[in-house]
């Protein structure tokens, strides 16, 4: 749908309010930007907040998702900002991902400030996986293999070099007291879908992501999760251990949420804000996390850009702390 066309059906319609009270705008259909191919993080992202948000009501017709791949997310961003910056009717899928990367240099000079987060509704908890039939059977036998010839094991991971995904595997190794690095093998592909086929094809030996990119591959027999990087295990996947529990104490997760283009009013922005967390109080998404192993943590509206930048601040520290940037 073309945005003239969206601007027309946006001045015609009829401003509806739902049964919460919360202004659900015109009804205009919204595009969600997925930074990635079909069957990712981001692409969850998209498909399930906004079908959710039709499904209750928060907005009056389907939400289209555009899959936008490339530079680990840097083309979408790139385009929300240099193209499309006062559209109000785009949100975008975002994650940790996408602050590692604006904490990184990694979007070609562009910061955080350049979009507004609307806010994250769900974290998705890290998991670093391998082949069904891989020899490698837990975490402390990879890390082994790495420590005895770093070159013996290449991961594969939705983000590009130095993104959140190729973090993860590094914070466990410096938790073993391996500190070269950049001698371990990562190959970064657009999403998580990606990674898995490079793993279970047999290019890399391990992959590196979220929970919610690998829970199809993982019912369908494809993969094996050998750690997943939080606190406790993960409900519904009780049998999945944690790094800590290994003896590694990581703890990684992906936020999901939203950003929108910094030239929409603050009108619009309150609106995109109370219908993400419109999602976040249904059912329906409480359900949404249970399916696909994430976890409570709900950050919306205007202060979530406070959190942003802060979270940016931090990675860019640990990044330097990691060798991953100078």
């Amino acid at each position: 749908m073309t945005k003239t066309l969206l601007k027309a059906l946006m001045t015609s319609a009829v401003v509806a309010v739902s049964a919460t009270g919360v202004t659900t705008g015109a009804a205009s259909a919204a595009e969600c930007i997925a930074p990635a191919n079909p069957g990712g993080g981001w692409d969850f992202t998209c498909r399930q907040i906004g079908k959710i948000m039709f499904d209750i009501g928060a907005v009056d017709k389907p939400v289209q998702v555009t899959n936008m791949p490339g530079a680990g997310g840097g083309l979408a961003y790139g385009t929300v900002v240099n193209e499309r910056g006062d559209d109000a009717d785009l949100i975008v899928a975002a994650s940790s991902a996408t602050t590692t990367r604006l904490a990184q240099n990694a979007y070609a000079g562009m910061t955080a400030d350049q979009v507004r987060f609307v806010g994250a509704i769900g974290a998705d908890p890290g998991i670093i996986a391998v082949a069904a039939d891989s020899d490698i059977k837990d975490l402390g036998q990879l890390v082994d293999m790495i420590k005895a010839d770093a070159g013996s094991v290449a991961f594969a991971g939705g983000s590009a070099v130095g993104g959140f995904d190729h973090m993860k595997p590094l914070m466990v190794l410096q938790k073993a007291g391996f500190t070269d690095i950049t001698k371990v093998k990562y190959i970064g592909v657009d999403g998580g879908a990606d990674a898995i086929t490079q793993t279970v094809g047999g290019f890399t030996q391990a992959m590196t992501g979220d929970m919610s990119e690998v829970v199809s591959f993982l019912a369908n027999g494809d993969i094996r999760v050998i750690a997943v990087l939080t606190e406790e295990r993960v409900p519904g996947f009780d049998d999945i251990p944690t790094a800590k529990e290994q003896g590694f104490d990581v703890v990684a997760v992906n936020w999901r949420g939203l950003y929108v283009p910094k030239g929409i009013s603050d009108e619009k922005f309150d609106e995109w804000a109370g219908k993400l967390q419109q999602v976040a109080d249904s059912d329906e998404w409480a359900q949404a996390m249970k399916d696909n192993g994430l976890a409570p943590f709900t950050k919306v509206g205007g202060d979530f850009q406070s959190y942003v930048d802060g979270l940016v601040a931090d990675i860019a520290t640990m990044s330097k702390e990691l060798g991953v940037t100078q």
